[in-house]
């Protein structure tokens, strides 16, 4: 099928000999297309055929996350593995103005996507696949890295660190590294090397 399918993309509209071509280059692996046209193309099922997205920014607040796990669960229902970044959301501990009460963190969040991805099958035939960052400065880092060492959470997830030079420095001179959220420092670790050494 997906031979079939990409041989009605060709301008010359020969549908035989290019689906021969495709499925010779296929089957001697020679080409093969990502795991989503092989899944999707051709089977007249309502699927995409990209099999990764990277999410819009998620909103630090209760609507603006449950928009965006919206948003997730049907990107995947779709069939499409999606990237997430989580560093626009709080820090635990910081303060939520509305109602009077402290954020449990950017990481308690992402168990919300991960039960998402649990009860969801990826374009009816398979579990979803999901990546998620953060910031190396962000403040709750250390619980993002630590946060798959206990079994059975966040499995649903690949989880990244992004770094940058500034860390890496700082990680070489063993300097003191700062933590924070939206340009407002909110503790600082005693080195770098803290980090680097969890990761």
């Amino acid at each position: 099928l997906p031979a079939c399918a990409q041989a009605l993309a060709e301008p010359e509209r020969q549908p035989l000999e290019w689906t021969a071509n495709f499925y010779d280059a296929m089957c001697n692996f020679e080409f093969l297309p990502a795991g989503r046209i092989i899944a999707g193309a051709g089977t007249g099922r309502d699927v995409t055929c990209v099999n990764c997205f990277v999410m819009g920014e998620i909103e630090d607040s209760l609507k603006g996350i449950m928009h965006a796990v919206s948003e997730a669960a049907l990107t995947m229902k779709q069939g499409g593995g999606i990237g997430m970044h989580f560093g626009t959301l709080r820090h635990r501990g910081a303060a939520v103005k509305g109602v009077g009460s402290v954020s449990s963190g950017a990481v308690s969040f992402m168990d919300l996507w991960n039960a998402m991805c649990g009860t969801i099958m990826s374009a009816g035939s398979r579990r979803g696949a999901m990546m998620a960052t953060l910031s190396c400065d962000h403040p709750d880092i250390e619980e993002f890295i630590a946060a798959k060492h206990k079994a059975g959470r966040l499995t649903n997830f690949n989880v990244s660190v992004l770094v940058t030079d500034a860390f890496m420095q700082a990680v070489a001179d063993g300097s003191p590294w700062p933590l924070r959220f939206n340009g407002e420092v909110v503790r600082t670790l005693k080195s770098a090397r803290l980090i680097w050494d969890d990761i």
